[in-house]
């Protein structure tokens, strides 16, 4: 399974929260007017709601003192006034945010996905799928809500603490103080809960992301699962990963308990004395009824706001780190673009490597290269096959011309021209690929095939590309070429989605083409078949082919020998042969698999 970053208790305790939200600025800068509104609104709605104990107030010592009947109604029609106000106002909150949030999310999730299209394939080679979509799903979910909800209320409600606070003081400051005792152990027990908080909310979303790679791969593998009886097996490691993730979610439910109990209890026994010491002053005629009403309405309508804050600041630490780990896919360096145009352009046409060193990015510094000093020209419309042992780095070799990795030194040129000084558009419209493992994707066959030519590619091309990949079994689906070929290509044999990898490879009529053991999948009958058409292709073109059949050798005018990382000998097929040991002996191994 790749591995994936993680963050460690260190940096997870020296990042800021504020900070690492900030950096969402850019995404909400164009809504920022309508989310400005809504907070306003918002706000707004929340002074609302404090008026309504100034009501009780006036009612209280006023007409209820007076037993003034109408006076009473006219009381009560202020209280649902102010409170369809306050209900409109907050509704109106929600409409305002709904379709600009939507778009927020919707621009994140689409930056990421052109981000990882462009980050090179030495990432996802490190990265699990399941932690690249639980950041395109869970985690953009999250901000979704973060700015729905918690970030317009952070400010709400420290606006209408303040307000409401305020409002006490003027009613009565000895009372009001009462209120405020609890203020330094709760704001101290926000601290504490922040950094805790911070720290498990990140382990649960890295443990989702595991969680996610491994649903992932059980429903790509189900074949190899059913296949080898490992259903229990892997079931079994899903139960561990899910009680690893629950066992998570209640630390986080702990925390989140604790930090509950103390922002609900303290408040509640300073209202509750408040509630004593304000009894007394009015049975000493220190205060009045209506006053110590609208005194506790007001701290009653502020305990909303205060028990909140524990379920807000949990929110806002599961915003951040999934901000983080959003961020840590878009920080990532993508693939430069190339296309500097200055490269000195050199008498060599055709397909050359000019001393190229390679070592993957991740590999230790001191560890030798996998490939070293390689020196190959391959022809204007020249064939070589690629062969060597298995692990010798073919494949490795022959992703470096589309540049699927970059070379760690030396240079590749096509017709003179550095790759590097082209954009990877140009390059990869003149080099066509295909893969000894094929991928095809969850679209129509005509689709999977007309992706490797440009727009204007049509039946024509698609009938002669299928032609020569031997494809048309296609015919004989349901329907036709436009059968869906379904995820992965899985509902088709193996030699047919290597036969619909080779047709994409050749639709486009490249310039140059490389295949990794295209033919590895396919019986001797359609095999031959395969190599006779492809012998019409390669005649008009410059192709390097990675071959481990003999039959395959001979569709090249020459051979290239890899061995130890390095070119050790180039000929033709019978030249090796005859003159060199370890060719021949890589050659009867295949004769003898071949034979049986």
């Amino acid at each position: 399974m790749a591995t994936t970053p993680v963050t460690t208790p260190a940096t997870a305790k020296d990042r800021s929260a504020v900070r690492t939200l900030l950096r969402l600025w850019p995404y909400v800068r164009p809504v920022r007017a309508r989310l400005l509104t809504a907070a306003f609104v918002a706000v707004l709605a929340s002074c609302t709601g404090l008026v309504i104990p100034l009501v009780l107030k006036w009612m209280v010592d006023g007409p209820v003192a007076d037993r003034d009947g109408a006076g009473v109604w006219l009381g009560a029609l202020y209280l649902l006034l102010l409170g369809l106000a306050e209900a409109l106002l907050f509704g109106l909150r929600r409409w305002l945010v709904a379709r600009p949030l939507s778009h927020v999310e919707a621009e994140m999730r689409a930056d990421l996905y052109r981000r990882l299209q462009r980050l090179p394939v030495a990432f996802h080679d490190r990265w699990a799928s399941g932690q690249l979509l639980s950041r395109g799903t869970t985690d953009l979910m999250l901000l979704r809500m973060f700015l729905a909800f918690p970030l317009t209320f952070l400010l709400v409600n420290a606006v209408t603490i303040v307000v409401g606070v305020v409002i006490m003081l003027v009613q009565d400051w000895s009372l009001g103080l009462v209120i405020l005792i609890p203020a330094i152990p709760v704001m101290v027990t926000c601290v504490v809960f922040e950094k805790r908080y911070a720290l498990v909310a990140r382990r649960a979303q890295d443990q989702v992301g595991d969680l996610t790679t491994v649903v992932e791969e059980s429903v790509l593998g189900i074949r190899i699962i059913k296949g080898f009886g490992r259903h229990r097996s892997q079931a079994r490691a899903f139960r561990e990963l899910s009680r690893t993730l629950r066992g998570t979610e209640l630390r986080k439910a702990g925390l989140l308990a604790t930090i509950w109990g103390v922002i609900v209890t303290l408040p509640e026994l300073a209202i509750g004395a408040a509630l004593v010491l304000g009894a007394v002053q009015v049975a000493d005629g220190e205060l009045s009824a209506g006053t110590l009403v609208a005194f506790l309405s007001t701290a009653l309508a502020l305990r909303w706001p205060v028990d909140s804050i524990g379920f807000l600041l949990a929110m806002s630490q599961e915003a951040a780190t999934a901000t983080e780990r959003y961020f840590e896919v878009m920080d990532e360096e993508p693939e430069s673009k190339g296309g500097t145009g200055d490269a000195t352009r050199t008498e060599d046409s055709g397909l050359r490597f000019h001393h190229v060193r390679f070592r993957y990015p991740d590999a230790p510094e001191d560890s030798p290269p996998l490939l070293d000093r390689i020196d190959l020209h391959i022809r204007p419309g020249e064939s070589m096959a690629l062969v060597g042992a298995t692990g010798s780095g073919k494949t490795t070799l022959t992703a470096l011309v589309p540049r699927l990795h970059e070379v760690t030194s030396g240079r590749i040129t096509l017709d003179g021209q550095d790759i590097t000084a082209m954009s990877r558009q140009e390059l990869r419209s003149r080099v066509a690929v295909a893969f000894e493992e094929p991928t095809l994707f969850s679209a129509a066959v005509s689709e999977n095939v007309l992706m490797g030519a440009g727009t204007g590619a049509g039946t024509v091309e698609l009938e002669r590309a299928l032609a020569v990949a031997q494809a048309d079994f296609v015919h004989g689906l349901p329907q036709g070429t436009d059968t869906q070929v379904g995820e992965q290509g899985h509902s088709l044999s193996g030699g047919q989605r290597q036969r619909l990898a080779l047709a994409r490879a050749v639709v486009g009529r490249p310039d140059f083409l490389v295949l990794d053991d295209p033919l590895s999948a396919l019986d001797v009958h359609t095999e031959a078949a395969v190599e006779a058409a492809l012998r019409d292709v390669l005649a008009d073109t410059t192709a390097l082919i990675v071959a481990h059949r003999p039959s395959t050798v001979l569709l090249a005018d020459r051979v290239a020998l890899l061995s130890g990382g390095r070119i050790a000998a180039v000929g033709t097929h019978h030249e090796l042969l005859r003159g060199n040991a370890e060719y021949a002996h890589l050659m009867a191994g295949t004769d003898e698999e071949d034979g049986r």
